[in-house]
C-alpha cells in the first residue's frame, strides 16, 4: 500500500517524527560538549541543562503522538507501529538524559578515550535516526524507500562498532583501574553509552519493519 494513499485525517504524525528526531540530535550533541568540555564546571552544567532542556521536547513530542494516535480516525501507519517508534526513539532520548545524569550522581572525575569513542557514535547513530526518520514520510518514492534501509543498515554498522569499542572499555578497565569505585563508575557509564546504539538499532528495526510493510 503506497503511504500517498494513506492520509491521516488529522495530525501530522510525519511530522512530529521529525521533531522528536530533532530533539535526539540536539541531546547527543549537548552530550558530546558536555564530554568535550567536562573539565569546566561551569559548560558542563550549561550542556547538562541542554540535554534536560531536548529530553523534555522530546518527551512533549511522545505525549502528543501517543495522544493523537487515539483522536485520529486513519493513520498514515499502523498504529502499533507508530506508537512503537515513537517510544522506542524517546527511549534514546531518556539514555543520553540517564549518561548525562549518571555522570554527575556518581561523581565521574575524568573522561576516558573511550568515553569519548563511545560518545562520538552515539551522536552519529543519533544523526542517522534523524535522516531514516524525516525519509519515514516518502516512503511512497522507491529512491526515498531504499536510502532508508541504507541508512538503517549504516546504524546497525556503527552499533557494532559501538559493541566492539565497550568490549575493549571493559577489558581495559578491569586490567588497568585499581580503584574498585572508579570501576564502577566507568562500567555503569560504558554500559548506558552503548545502550544509546543499540535503542538507535532498535529505532532502526522499527523503520526497517515499517519500509518493507509499505513502501
Amino acid at each position: 500500500m503506497l503511504f500517498g494513499k494513506l492520509l491521516p485525517r488529522e495530525g501530522n504524525f510525519f511530522e512530529m517524527f521529525n521533531q522528536h528526531a530533532d530533539r535526539i540530535v540536539e541531546a547527543a550533541r549537548a552530550f558530546a560538549h558536555l564530554v568535550a568540555n567536562y573539565s569546566d564546571p561551569h559548560l558542563r552544567e550549561q550542556y547538562n541543562r541542554d540535554v534536560d532542556n531536548a529530553e523534555r521536547a522530546a518527551d512533549r513530542v511522545t505525549h502528543d503522538v501517543n495522544r493523537l494516535i487515539h483522536k485520529t480516525f486513519i493513520t498514515p501507519i499502523d498504529r502499533d507501529q507508530i506508537h512503537t517508534l515513537i517510544n522506542t526513539m524517546d527511549d534514546v532520548a531518556d539514555l543520553i538524559q540517564d549518561s548525562a545524569e549518571t555522570m554527575a550522581l556518581y561523581d565521574v572525575r575524568h573522561m576516558t578515550e573511550e568515553i569519548t569513542r563511545l560518545t562520538e557514535l552515539s551522536v552519529k547513530c543519533c544523526d542517522r535516526v534523524k535522516e531514516a526518520v524525516y525519509m519515514i514520510g516518502k516512503l511512497a518514492d522507491h529512491h526515498t524507500a531504499e536510502a532508508a534501509l541504507k541508512t538503517c543498515e549504516e546504524i546497525d554498522r556503527l552499533e557494532s562498532d559501538a559493541d566492539r569499542v565497550m568490549r575493549s572499555a571493559m577489558s581495559k578497565l578491569f586490567r588497568e583501574e585499581p580503584d574498585v569505585r572508579e570501576v564502577l563508575k566507568l562500567k555503569a557509564i560504558y554500559e548506558l553509552l552503548e545502550k544509546i546504539t543499540d535503542k538507535c538499532e532498535d529505532v532502526a528495526n522499527v523503520i526497517e519493519g515499517i519500509i518493507l510493510e509499505h513502501s
